[in-house]
Protein backbone atom coordinates (compact mmCIF):
# COMPACT_ATOMS: atom_id res chain seq x y z
CA UNK A 1 0.00 0.00 0.00
CA UNK A 2 1.48 3.23 -1.19
CA UNK A 3 2.46 5.38 1.86
CA UNK A 4 0.14 8.40 0.50
CA UNK A 5 -2.39 5.80 0.83
CA UNK A 6 -1.50 4.87 4.31
CA UNK A 7 -1.23 8.40 5.49
CA UNK A 8 -4.66 9.32 4.45
CA UNK A 9 -6.15 5.80 5.64
CA UNK A 10 -4.44 6.63 9.29
CA UNK A 11 -5.25 10.51 9.08
CA UNK A 12 -9.12 9.59 8.30
CA UNK A 13 -9.47 6.93 11.02
CA UNK A 14 -7.49 9.13 13.75
CA UNK A 15 -9.67 11.03 15.66
CA UNK A 16 -8.38 14.13 17.70
CA UNK A 17 -9.36 16.93 19.36
CA UNK A 18 -8.99 20.49 16.74
CA UNK A 19 -10.21 23.59 17.85
CA UNK A 20 -12.97 24.23 15.30
CA UNK A 21 -14.65 23.97 12.06
CA UNK A 22 -13.08 25.94 9.14
CA UNK A 23 -15.36 26.90 6.73
CA UNK A 24 -13.95 25.52 2.92
CA UNK A 25 -14.01 29.13 1.64
CA UNK A 26 -11.21 29.76 4.93
CA UNK A 27 -8.83 27.54 3.31
CA UNK A 28 -5.82 28.42 1.88
CA UNK A 29 -5.72 27.88 -1.99
CA UNK A 30 -3.16 24.89 -1.59
CA UNK A 31 -5.32 23.22 1.00
CA UNK A 32 -8.77 23.93 -0.99
CA UNK A 33 -6.50 22.37 -3.92
CA UNK A 34 -5.77 18.96 -1.35
CA UNK A 35 -8.78 18.57 -0.71
CA UNK A 36 -11.05 19.71 -3.81
CA UNK A 37 -12.42 15.63 -4.00
CA UNK A 38 -13.99 16.83 -0.63
CA UNK A 39 -14.98 20.01 -1.35
CA UNK A 40 -19.10 19.41 -1.54
CA UNK A 41 -19.04 17.51 1.78
CA UNK A 42 -16.29 19.98 3.39
CA UNK A 43 -18.30 22.03 5.69
CA UNK A 44 -20.71 18.96 6.94
CA UNK A 45 -17.77 16.94 7.95
CA UNK A 46 -16.80 16.26 11.81
CA UNK A 47 -14.03 18.87 13.34
CA UNK A 48 -11.60 15.98 13.96
CA UNK A 49 -12.09 14.78 10.36
CA UNK A 50 -11.06 18.10 9.28
CA UNK A 51 -7.96 18.51 11.80
CA UNK A 52 -6.97 15.22 10.42
CA UNK A 53 -7.27 16.61 6.58
CA UNK A 54 -5.56 19.27 6.83
CA UNK A 55 -2.67 17.67 8.70
CA UNK A 56 -3.08 15.58 4.97
CA UNK A 57 -3.07 18.21 2.97
CA UNK A 58 0.32 20.22 4.83
CA UNK A 59 2.51 17.29 2.83
CA UNK A 60 0.17 17.73 -0.60
CA UNK A 61 2.96 20.44 -2.13
CA UNK A 62 5.77 18.52 -1.57
CA UNK A 63 4.35 15.58 -3.83
CA UNK A 64 5.33 14.66 -7.04
CA UNK A 65 2.85 15.45 -10.27
CA UNK A 66 2.12 11.68 -9.93
CA UNK A 67 1.63 11.35 -6.37
CA UNK A 68 -0.53 14.09 -6.30
CA UNK A 69 -2.67 12.80 -9.18
CA UNK A 70 -3.09 9.30 -7.39
CA UNK A 71 -3.90 11.36 -3.61
CA UNK A 72 -6.71 13.30 -5.06
CA UNK A 73 -7.75 9.92 -6.95
CA UNK A 74 -8.13 7.92 -3.58
CA UNK A 75 -9.23 10.97 -1.85
CA UNK A 76 -12.12 11.33 -4.48
CA UNK A 77 -12.76 7.02 -4.16
CA UNK A 78 -12.39 7.95 -0.09
CA UNK A 79 -15.19 10.69 -0.09
CA UNK A 80 -17.92 8.42 -1.99
CA UNK A 81 -17.56 5.53 0.46
CA UNK A 82 -20.57 5.16 2.82
CA UNK A 83 -19.77 4.95 6.74
CA UNK A 84 -19.99 1.46 6.57
CA UNK A 85 -17.21 0.80 3.72
CA UNK A 86 -14.90 3.49 5.46
CA UNK A 87 -14.68 1.35 8.66
CA UNK A 88 -14.50 -1.80 6.61
CA UNK A 89 -11.15 0.36 5.14
CA UNK A 90 -9.80 1.45 8.47
CA UNK A 91 -10.45 -2.17 9.70
CA UNK A 92 -8.63 -3.34 6.89
CA UNK A 93 -5.81 -0.90 7.22
CA UNK A 94 -5.50 -1.80 10.94
CA UNK A 95 -5.38 -5.54 9.52
CA UNK A 96 -2.97 -5.11 7.61
CA UNK A 97 -0.56 -2.74 10.11
CA UNK A 98 0.10 -5.83 12.20
CA UNK A 99 1.24 -7.64 9.35
CA UNK A 100 5.17 -8.41 9.87
CA UNK A 101 6.92 -5.98 7.59
CA UNK A 102 8.66 -9.00 5.71
CA UNK A 103 5.25 -10.76 5.04
CA UNK A 104 3.24 -7.14 3.89
CA UNK A 105 4.54 -7.64 -0.14
CA UNK A 106 3.18 -11.59 0.44
CA UNK A 107 -0.27 -10.39 1.36
CA UNK A 108 -0.19 -7.54 -1.14
CA UNK A 109 -0.33 -10.08 -3.62
CA UNK A 110 -2.55 -12.14 -2.37
CA UNK A 111 -5.00 -9.63 -1.91
CA UNK A 112 -4.23 -8.59 -5.70
CA UNK A 113 -5.37 -11.82 -6.79
CA UNK A 114 -8.30 -12.02 -5.23
CA UNK A 115 -9.10 -8.79 -6.27
CA UNK A 116 -8.86 -9.87 -9.76
CA UNK A 117 -11.36 -12.95 -9.39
Amino acid sequence: MPVACLTLLCALSISSAAASPQPWQSLTPSQQEALAPLSQQWNGLPEAQQHNLLNVAKHYPGLTAEEKQRFLSRLGAWSKLTPEQRQAARDKYRAFSLVPEDKREQVKQMIKEDQAQ
